[in-house]
């Protein structure tokens, strides 16, 4: 039997999350430089990649009628491009984890290079858009996502 290979996966390491992605043709303009617009969806692929580690089934949750976890606030801030080919470094922590949502910044790295940094409030909803509680076991994995202030010993 073949074995097929498994999606790529980041990793949970001193309170940071890191995924890791290559930047491919359809995520360039004409010149070879990353479209704006792509670190949104590079940084949700991310988030997702993340919730699966600290065992947060979405889809479940999703189809259960639990909720689910919306964008309600994005600010990106472009910092230098990144272009076709390059290996880039997507790292996220959370930065305030309340009973409704999670504050998460979002940064994206080339090497020592730092390309986007984003603030993003994602918030837990009803499957009608309403603000609901997130599941307690779901609020406590969050807090994986908080590097120690002190740093690396």
């Amino acid at each position: 039997m073949t074995e097929f290979p498994k999606p790529s996966s980041g990793v949970i390491e001193g309170g940071i999350h890191r995924y890791a992605l290559r930047v491919f043709y359809e995520d360039t303009d004409a010149g070879g430089v990353v479209y704006h617009a792509n670190y949104l969806r590079w940084f949700e692929r991310a988030r997702t990649d993340l919730l699966l580690l600290l065992g947060v089934d979405q889809r479940e949750a999703i189809e259960s009628g639990l909720g689910l976890y919306t964008v309600a606030e994005a600010s990106l801030r472009y910092l230098a491009p990144a272009r076709l080919g390059d290996t880039v470094i997507l790292e996220t922590v959370a930065e305030t984890i309340r009973r409704v949502f999670v504050v998460m910044r979002q940064i994206a790295w080339r090497g020592d290079t730092k390309l986007c940094e984003a603030s993003l409030r994602v918030g837990f909803v009803t499957p009608e858009g309403r603000p609901r509680a997130q599941p307690e076991a779901w609020r406590q994995a969050f807090s994986r996502l908080q590097p120690d202030p002190k740093g690396p010993e």
